[in-house]
This record gives structure tokens, sequence and C-alpha cells, in this order.
């Protein structure tokens, strides 16, 4: 596929969510706002994350697309806003913006040749330019709370913190542990719950399967 055929989709997309979203195009599509779409966008999200662990080449582009249609589906309903109005070429201009300004090792005269260096120069710049006061700050609070975790720790170990963890044997500190290891060994914990949820799931299919033929068994 090639640069231009890319550029070709991306504009017919967003024609298509323009007709829906404009007097005469689909009703539903209309009443659409940022809070009504966010519970698809979550959902968009995992079934991506699907994609990448299990799915095919076919599903990976599929579900691609509808991540992409959540970001240009957004940025139709903000272009409509009365008094901040921005659409998906703002988003983007955004967003190349924010590449080239953490990334100054390319696009500067900084020096970065390690990715530990990159991802210590891009949390620096995320903190000056952010405002931020804390390395913890901007960890979202709706996280689901195992990946959340992670992501705590991770941004501790960065810092370098000398973090003296609250005393505690209940299950919540000792899911934290297995993050904290899971994190030390370069597991990421969400991904690997993920597949041992999975492989439990498919052995309870295995065994639902042999208990229903046990029981038709003994019927006869």
């Amino acid at each position: 596929m090639t640069a231009s055929t890319e550029g070709e989709g991306l504009a017919r997309l967003v024609a298509v969510m323009d007709r829906l979203r404009s007097p005469g195009g689909c009703p539903w599509d209309a009443e659409q706002t940022h809070v009504s779409l966010a519970p698809y966008a979550l959902e968009e999200v995992h079934e991506l994350l699907e994609a990448i662990e299990t799915g095919s080449r076919a599903d990976l582009r599929e579900e691609l697309g509808d991540v992409l249609l959540q970001v240009v589906f957004h940025a139709r309903v903000a272009s409509e806003h009365p008094e901040d109005p921005f659409g998906i070429d703002d988003v983007a201009a955004a967003v190349a913006e924010k590449l080239t300004e953490r990334h100054p090792h390319v696009f500067a005269d900084a020096d970065a040749t390690t990715a530990e260096q990159v991802s210590a120069s891009w949390e620096r710049i995320k903190k000056e330019t952010k405002g931020r006061e804390s390395v913890m700050d901007g960890i979202p609070a709706a996280q689901p709370a195992l990946a959340r975790a992670q992501k705590v720790i991770s941004r501790a170990s960065r810092a370098k913190l000398d973090v003296r963890d609250p005393a505690g044997v209940g299950i919540g500190p000792q899911l934290l542990a297995l993050v904290a290891r899971a994190q030390a060994e370069g597991v990421d914990a969400e991904a690997a719950l993920r597949q041992a949820t999975r492989d439990y799931e498919a052995a309870a299919r295995e065994a639902e399967t042999a208990s229903a033929v046990a029981t038709e068994h003994s019927s006869d």
C-alpha cells in the first residue's frame, strides 16, 4: 500500500464520518457525544489488544480501523463545539508536534543512543511541558488496576525512588508484589494475566466438553 493510498483512505474515512454526522445522515451518529462514545473507545482498544495477542493480520487491520474510527468520530464531534472547536487535522498536528518535541535526539541536537536514554528524556520533557510536580501525575485513575499498578511501579523505578511499601499480608499487597516481580522481570502483568485467563478458559471448555460426554455415556 503506497503512502498516497493511505492518505486517500484517511480522507475518505473523514468524509464518510462527515456525511454520517451531517443533516440527512445517520440519526444515531448525529446524537452521539464524547461521553456516549467513551465506552465504545474502551471496547475497541480491548478488541485491538485481543487481535494483537491472538488474532490474524486481517483481525489486526480491522481492529486498528475501529480504533481509528473512534479518533475520527471524536474529532468530528469536537469540530462542532461552539467555543473551542478542533478537528482531525488539529489532533494530528498536535501529536506530530509532541513527537517532534519529545525526540530531540532525532529532530534536534540532543544525544540518546539507547532505549533507556530515550525513555528518560521523554519523561523529563513531559514533566517539564506539562508542569507535573510528581512522576505519578498523569497516570489514569480509571486504568485497569493491574496495569495501573505496574505503571506506578515502573514510574517509581525509573525515578529511582526508595519506596517503603506499607506492611500488609492481604490479597492486595500480594497482588502488588506479583506486579512488582513482573515489572522487574520485564513482563507485562496485564498481558500475562490475559494469556493465563485464556489458557484457563480453554481448559475449562475442555473439562466442560469431557463432562458432557461422560454424562451422555452414563445415561446410555
